[in-house]
């Protein structure tokens, strides 16, 4: 097959996902705190942990909420469908990146998403709980869009056509689903996408010079 000489040394080059490993160890070691303590699935006790109110935030300054809120998850199935895709999304960006730029991706999104939920709950349903790591996992995946047009529709392994699937997919399965907070995975990829503009400058663009093609049998 023919992918771009640039994506192919990227791909195959030594690297270890710190970063993304970090990030999954934070997220399932604060799960497993929590559960620990209580139920995850109680919404006051995981409210007095950290979710995102945003009658607390706006009220009484409660503003750490937008950050350890994205690490906090509502049982088990909520935990790990958002790192399952941070697991397999988290390590090819990070390649793409490098280490410190996917983490402020992550974070950014992340604190970014939930500022938007927060705006937006304020004035529709301050007493809302939020929790989960979707709005920066969903910055991860507009990150990668931006790579993708940048390499006319393929990075590594990963084509436009799949990762639009997931996309639209996951999309759907959140309007489609009750509480679930679909102005963070909105914002998240935005933002991510925005991200992904200032971050990486590879590829050829979409109307750039010729790419070179490395062949693998």
């Amino acid at each position: 097959m023919h992918i771009y000489r640039e994506d192919y040394d990227i791909y195959h080059r030594k690297f270890y996902p710190v970063v993304t490993w970090l990030f999954l160890a934070a997220n399932i070691l604060f799960y497993i705190y929590l559960e620990i303590g209580g139920s995850t699935n109680d919404g006051y006790y995981m409210m007095r942990h950290g979710t995102l109110v945003p009658g607390l935030v706006l009220e009484y300054g409660e503003y750490y909420r937008l950050f350890t809120s994205f690490f906090m998850h509502f049982g088990f199935r909520h935990l790990f469908n958002n790192m399952l895709l941070l697991w397999y999304l988290g390590m090819r960006l990070e390649k793409y990146l490098g280490h410190w730029r996917y983490c402020l991706v992550y974070l950014a999104a992340g604190v970014g998403a939930n500022a938007v939920s927060l705006f937006y709950y304020a004035y529709t349903n301050p007493l809302v709980n939020c929790a989960g790591a979707s709005g920066a996992v969903f910055g991860i995946v507009g990150a990668m869009l931006w790579i993708v047009l940048r390499h006319r529709g393929r990075m590594a392994d990963l084509t436009g056509r799949q990762l639009l699937l997931m996309i639209l997919f996951t999309l759907y399965n959140g309007f489609s689903s009750s509480g679930v907070n679909n102005v963070a995975h909105i914002s998240g990829l935005a933002l991510g996408f925005l991200l992904g503009m200032l971050f990486y400058r590879g590829g050829t663009g979409f109307f750039g010079r010729r790419p070179y093609y490395r062949n693998e049998i």
